[in-house]
């Protein structure tokens, strides 16, 4: 079997992909993969080092404050789709697929125009433009998320898979909590704002943290590594708090947590999900689209997670969420319906509606 995969930019893209493309190697034993990304961004420098087949494209997102740029990109976005056409005449694909960024669009647009089989993934809640515009140049699409559906009504199918991120945090090995200090039966919270961490949030969780002295649970507090001096700096916290700056395995010490409480990227929120641990999110309103607040939403609406909306946090709405959720049957039921979710893998799911598609 042959595949050509594209996505660029970001992990968030990036790591879905790499998922997706270990559930190839294992279901096909002469699989031939060659992967379409960027010149210039992370994809060009992981996706080489693990041995694949890679090919980078000149092309750049559009932006209002670079006009000069956007009217080249023009001409590059057609020069692409043709060199794209090129590599697909002579590599001759089973399949195309792109999980997202703007590389995508010219490597989906080529396959289209010669009439090879496409598939697009979209991680977040709030579709992004890339895979709108692709929609109904596709033969099937994939959601993380089910309110995201509503984005492909030109696509010919769409399916709901879920993000196959969450399975490399499933793969990775569990890291004790005692590895930190805390003990086996201690009911652990840990809470992360991503691995830069959030200056803003820092303020607000670093009076929560002075608060929970007499607590029953503990906290393993995650700064971020260019806040870490400055948020422990002149303050000494409850015995059942620790504060670290990063944690190198976050997913291998997740899976020893009781409750997370972090932001709601797509791949924080798939790695939760494959977990199944318990939340309470925060989600980043500088993001585009405000797409995390709808992403927490959805969560929240299949009653598996928690929602605080940056500005309405403070120290006590912190310490009243927590323990109405870990003091009352509602944690219990969150837990069940995590339990309930497909617990077919979403690499899988993918790998089985491709298989589907090509017959």
């Amino acid at each position: 079997m042959k595949i050509i995969i594209s996505a660029g930019g970001t992990g968030g893209h990036i790591y879905p992909t790499l998922a997706i493309l270990r559930k190839f190697q294992e279901k096909e034993k002469n699989l031939e993969v060659i992967y379409i990304g960027t010149h210039d961004r992370m994809e060009k420098d992981i996706i080489p080092n693990m041995g694949i087949k890679y090919i980078p494209l000149e092309i750049y997102g559009f932006s209002k404050k670079k006009i000069g740029r956007d009217i080249k990109n023009i001409f590059l976005i057609d020069k692409a789709i043709k060199k794209c056409s090129r590599i697909m005449q002579e590599f001759k694909p089973d399949i195309v697929i792109g999980t997202g960024g703007y590389v995508t669009y010219p490597v989906i647009r080529a396959a289209h125009k010669l009439g090879i089989k496409t598939f697009i993934h979209e991680q977040n809640s709030i579709a992004g433009k890339s895979n709108i515009t692709l929609a109904k140049y596709v033969d099937l699409v994939g959601v993380s998320f089910k309110n995201s559906e509503d984005y492909f009504k030109t696509a010919k199918k769409v399916i709901y898979s879920g993000n196959p991120c969450g399975e490399n945090a499933k793969l990775t090995s569990k890291i004790s909590k005692t590895v930190y200090g805390f003990e086996e039966n201690d009911k652990l919270i840990i809470i992360v704002a991503g691995s830069q961490g959030s200056s803003s949030l820092n303020e607000k969780f670093k009076a929560f943290l002075k608060l929970v002295a007499h607590e029953e649970y503990k906290i393993l507090y995650i700064t971020g590594k260019g806040l870490y001096d400055d948020f422990i700096k002149d303050t000494k916290f409850p015995n059942n708090v620790k504060v670290v700056p990063y944690v190198d395995n976050l997913s291998g010490l997740m899976k020893d947590a009781y409750l997370v409480i972090s932001r709601a990227g797509a791949s924080t929120i798939s790695e939760i999900l494959a977990l199944k641990i318990p939340s309470i999110l925060i989600p980043s309103p500088f993001v585009a689209n405000n797409h995390q607040y709808y992403n927490a939403l959805d969560l929240v609406n299949m009653k598996v997670a928690e929602i605080i909306e940056e500005k309405k946090l403070d120290a006590n709405l912190i310490q009243v969420t927590i323990n109405e959720l870990i003091n009352t049957p509602k944690y219990a039921e969150m837990k069940r319906n995590l339990e309930k979710l497909n617990t077919k893998e979403a690499s899988t799911i993918i790998y089985d509606e491709i298989k589907e598609l090509l017959k």
